[in-house]
């Protein structure tokens, strides 16, 4: 049996959440182990204007030739729920949710998130998976689970791993890099 990587068939954007993704959380990580992957940089990363936001989202779909695969962490899920809800899916070809936090909710988020709510719920265009930690202080486990339907996307309860950010260590993260594997797989 030959076996083909994928990988290289797709451009990874890394859509990292409030304060960027610093050098120890698993997107900077896969920043380094796909040499197709890039980074979607903000102007203001601890205070964010959706607005904002979109527009260097949508520059980084339009800026591609091959089909793209959005990672997104935290904030950048409901950046990803706000793109899904005003477009079509383009060179989009399918979008990875992880721990997406509650932007509507003062007792889980800051107030700087705010601008990100409400959360749209409308089903996203391809094929999505949403990933959640029970102990995530930033989201409910039932709530998170609320948007991956609402989305229409998979959804993967990862146990106790908090918000699956730097503090905790995953380095390259390989039950993401799974995750990841079975996403493309759905792409058609």
């Amino acid at each position: 049996m030959i076996l083909r990587d994928a990988t290289n068939d797709y451009d990874f954007l890394v859509l990292p959440g409030l304060s960027n993704s610093g050098v120890d959380h698993w997107q900077s990580y896969w920043c380094l182990a796909f040499r197709n992957a890039s980074r979607v940089l903000q102007d203001e990363w601890d205070r964010p204007v959706l607005s904002d936001w979109l527009t260097r989202l949508e520059a980084a779909i339009a800026g591609g030739t091959r089909p793209a695969v959005l990672i997104c962490h935290s904030l950048s899920c409901s950046l990803a729920a706000h793109w899904a809800a005003r477009n079509t899916p383009g060179r989009v070809a399918a979008v990875l949710l992880v721990a997406p936090s509650d932007v509507e909710d003062p007792a889980h988020t800051p107030d700087s998130v705010r601008g990100f709510a409400p959360i749209p719920l409308e089903r996203f265009p391809v094929p999505a998976l949403a990933v959640a930690s029970i102990d995530d202080p930033y989201v409910t486990v039932a709530r998170a689970e609320y948007f991956a339907k609402a989305w229409g996307a998979d959804f993967c309860n990862v146990g106790e791993l908090g918000h699956i950010n730097s503090a905790t260590r995953l380095q390259y993260w390989p039950q993401g890099l799974l995750l990841l594997g079975q996403l493309l797989a759905r792409i058609k």
